[in-house]
């Protein structure tokens, strides 16, 4: 308990001093993330909180962390270092998808081959049990990416992304104490106690933005999580073995995951590329409900608890009854909302810049420079 203790202090620590710092950096260089029709945020806002969620997971989880007892944590690391520059290129200059989904299948090969996590068995899911090695390749990949890219696409209102990562990690970091695999668990708690200083600043009128060099690294570190937690839960040899398992672990992630899933079925129906953009993610729908940024990661939040709560008493039914269940619910909540839809008035907001090089920056970038003469005008 004391390492836990420790872990989270140390990790919130460091955090929460290199915020403020990154915060001057970007206000004293004029970085700032630029509001657009597509973006929530009305006025220039930092989006490099990544750096210091890093920097505190990072250096609290090598301080915490025995690679003689868990050797193949030096590949998460390098996973995870990975990542994070992609996110930050991508926070700084814009990426393609097809850049982005290869540095980020470089990240899950790291998992995978070198890591060894993988799903090599579905636990009874529909039927399946253990997959041939190819299909158990072609799963893991595609569940970590997925998961990857959830944590990124949630990633849309004050404080959400940040508050659903504090509540995985918590999850899956009390689980893994529980069934004494402290390396695991204290890789949780670095995380934790990232979010916890990050989302000080972050909750609405957020001061700063993770970013996808922070939304990335948490989407990694959850993929790693649930993929060994559903390896290790239903298993009798644990402390407190779980029936189930791989459908807990699906209610732990339901909310940005089932967002995802859904929001990518509907781009491919409609031929369109699953990552191309648009306002069809569950913080938008509830936002044209009239609820703010603060009463959407409320609600997002209470979601997912009542997920996990649902699986975990639920869980003597087996898997599949389990995952009809999720799945029941989540399409009442999703009926309900387009249900209830009202027309809310769309505001386009037109911004004009300066044409001249100091306050002109080429569409390639995401993060620019701003002079105070040519500020965009906050609403």
């Amino acid at each position: 308990m004391l390492n836990v203790f420790l872990t989270l202090s140390v990790s919130f620590f460091i955090t929460l001093c290199a915020i403020p710092a990154i915060i001057k950096i970007a206000v004293a260089k004029r970085l700032y993330d630029i509001p657009d029709q597509r973006k929530l945020h009305t006025r220039p806002i930092a989006s490099l909180g990544g750096i210091a969620i890093f920097v505190g997971f990072t250096l609290t989880s090598l301080l915490t962390t025995s690679f003689q007892s868990a050797p193949e944590f030096q590949y998460f690391f390098a996973a995870a270092v990975a990542i994070f520059f992609l996110g930050l290129k991508d926070d700084i200059l814009i990426l393609t998808a097809l850049k982005k989904f290869i540095g980020q299948g470089i990240a899950a090969a790291m998992i995978i081959h070198l890591g060894n996590i993988r799903i090599d068995s579905m636990h009874g899911l529909f039927g399946f049990y253990e997959l041939p090695e190819a299909l158990s390749l072609l799963v893991s990949y595609v569940s970590i990416i997925v998961i990857i890219n959830a944590y990124n696409l949630i990633d849309g209102v004050d404080g959400l992304a940040g508050t659903l990562g504090l509540l995985t990690m918590s999850v899956f970091g009390s689980y893994f104490y529980m069934v004494d695999m402290p390396a695991y668990a204290l890789l949780a708690f670095s995380m934790a106690g990232s979010m916890a200083a990050f989302l000080i600043f972050n909750y609405n009128p957020a001061k700063i933005f993770m970013g996808d060099s922070g939304s990335l690294l948490l989407g990694m570190v959850n993929a790693i999580l649930v993929i060994k937690f559903i390896a290790i839960a239903d298993s009798s040899s644990v402390a407190y073995p779980l029936q189930s398992a791989v459908a807990i672990g699906f209610a732990i992630l339901m909310v940005p995951l089932a967002d995802t899933l859904r929001v990518f079925s509907i781009r491919i129906f409609k031929g369109r590329s699953p990552f191309s953009p648009d306002r069809n993610h569950i913080h938008h729908l509830l936002l044209d409900r009239g609820l703010n940024h603060r009463y959407i990661t409320i609600f997002c939040l209470l979601l997912n608890i009542v997920f996990i709560a649902t699986a975990f008493f639920s869980r003597h039914l087996g898997p599949n009854y389990v995952m009809l269940m999720l799945t029941a619910i989540s399409c009442v909540f999703l009926g309900a909302l387009y249900y209830f839809k009202k027309p809310v008035p769309q505001v386009v907001l037109e911004r004009t810049f300066q044409k001249n090089q100091d306050a002109f920056t080429p569409a390639s970038t995401k993060v620019v420079s701003i002079k105070k003469e040519a500020a965009v005008l906050e609403n």
